[in-house]
């Protein structure tokens, strides 16, 4: 049996309200918001007492979802410092198709983007970069060159 669809990616937060508003100026709509908790959340998780603030949030074509998350219990842990190199072992990015790459960069500077290195040209193809947002969080750009 093969799998239908990747249903989302789940990112913890600290600051969801703030994560929320980094990904609404990317372009993402919020599908809503929920509290999570009870004995399937602690099955599911293989944690104890687990109550946890969702976000989740939209691409605007319909097909890939972001879940945002913040737990109030257990607290979040951190396993190191939130600017780590791009190179890290596990997890490392969430890559999005944009129409204007230097406008996208531009308009997600105020909510504490920056870039990892720069915009860079892949041959004839995409123009690519990563920026570290909120909480650490490594978004990839890709704007397609007509």
């Amino acid at each position: 049996m093969a799998i239908q669809r990747m249903d989302n990616v789940g990112i913890v937060v600290e600051d969801l309200d703030a994560a929320v508003a980094y990904f609404e100026e990317l372009g993402m709509e919020l599908e809503g918001r929920a509290r999570v908790e009870g004995p399937v959340a602690d099955r599911c998780t293989g944690l104890d007492g687990v109550r946890c603030d969702i976000a989740m949030l939209r691409t605007p074509d319909g097909h890939s979802r972001l879940e945002l998350a913040r737990y109030r219990s257990p607290a979040a842990v951190s396993d190191g410092p939130r600017d780590r190199p791009h190179n890290i072992l596990g997890t490392h990015r969430v890559m999005f198709a944009v129409d204007d790459i230097e406008d996208t960069v531009a308009r997600l500077r105020p909510h504490g983007a920056e870039l990892l290195g720069e915009i860079a040209r892949f041959e004839d193809s995409y123009l690519l970069c990563y920026v570290r947002g909120p909480e650490g969080v490594i978004v990839g750009l890709a704007q397609q060159l007509t």
